[in-house]
């Protein structure tokens, strides 16, 4: 029998192990995971909200954010919503197709994000570094470009891995150590060979996220170098504290994903990715909104006066 039917046939679904140690709080993290949710969600929405309705954020650096949130929002929605029921309801089992599918969305739009990432980075360096240079540069033609080129590299590449993966003969177990179908525990769970798999994954994973690394460490180190040059000791501070601010999330970030992500062997230490997984998928998403833009004083007028107008039509 031809692989592609074993898949089918031996597997029909598999068990999401979630956290067990602590499933006995089963309610209790169903709703503090549940606002934090909710709270990722609203956040990241009123930043797109905002930026498409307030004519003064139609710039590069917001549309980027717009853009940066709208994958957050997919980001943790392929997750989290699964891991309340798991809370809630105990419902641990997902289906053969939905488990890849919740695997090909999570993995391509985490890879998308960090490409994009690159790029608010480099237009940062552009603004801060190439002041006079910036209106040309970075012009409309220009931010769609560099979101379509994050989109096309990302599609094939996860696609192809994850079409890759999913033609792997899985015939038990079927009990996934995570929380959501991510592709080192599925990798794990095969009774194929799957040291040519793991290679691939490691190899492209690497790819995106060190790639991605490289560009922003040097279109920051340019930062700080452009910043220390500043005659004016206020605006050292101001452009600093943008910048820490910056680096927090996105240590948080790339910490997490090169921790689960850029090692060769996935089966080593399942249960302390579950934990780093989960730093990605729900703290992060959560400090976005803030540490971007909610704090921003031009975010704070644009949401106020777009809030006074809906008040007003009604």
């Amino acid at each position: 029998m031809p692989m592609e039917m074993r898949n089918w046939t031996t597997v029909q679904e598999f068990t999401l192990e979630g956290f067990p140690a602590i499933q006995h709080l089963g309610k209790v993290l169903f709703f503090v995971h549940l606002l934090a949710y909710l709270a990722s969600i609203a956040g990241n929405v009123v930043i797109v909200t905002v930026t498409c309705a307030d004519s003064r954020l139609h710039t590069p650096m917001y549309f980027f954010l717009s853009i940066f949130s709208f994958l957050e929002c997919c980001f943790i929605s392929a997750v989290i919503p699964k891991l309340l029921l798991i809370f809630l309801l105990g419902k641990q089992t997902i289906s053969f197709l939905a488990c890849f599918i919740q695997a090909f969305v999570f993995v391509f739009v985490g890879a998308t994000g960090f490409l994009l990432i690159a790029v608010m980075s480099l237009d940062r360096y552009v603004a801060i570094c190439k002041p006079l240079h910036y209106p040309t540069i970075m012009n409309l033609k220009t931010c769609f470009l560099l979101v379509t080129a994050c989109l096309a590299l990302a599609f094939p590449l996860i696609t192809g891995l994850v079409v890759t993966v999913s033609q792997l003969s899985f015939c038990g177990p079927d009990i996934i150590p995570h929380f959501f179908c991510d592709l080192g525990p599925l990798i794990h769970l095969s009774c194929s060979d799957t040291r040519s798999i793991e290679m691939l994954a490691f190899v492209l994973t690497s790819f995106i996220l060190l790639t991605s690394l490289i560009i922003t460490t040097i279109a920051y180190s340019n930062i700080v170098v452009t910043v220390l040059r500043l005659p004016s000791a206020k605006e050292k501070q101001k452009a600093f504290s943008t910048c820490s601010s910056h680096l927090i999330v996105l240590s948080l970030m790339y910490g997490s994903c090169v921790f689960i992500y850029v090692k060769p062997k996935q089966t080593n230490r399942l249960e302390s990715n579950r934990e780093a997984a989960l730093v990605n998928t729900v703290v992060t998403p959560l400090l976005n909104p803030v540490i971007y833009t909610l704090r921003n004083k031009q975010v704070h007028q644009a949401l106020r006066e777009t809030m006074c107008r809906m008040k007003i039509t009604r």
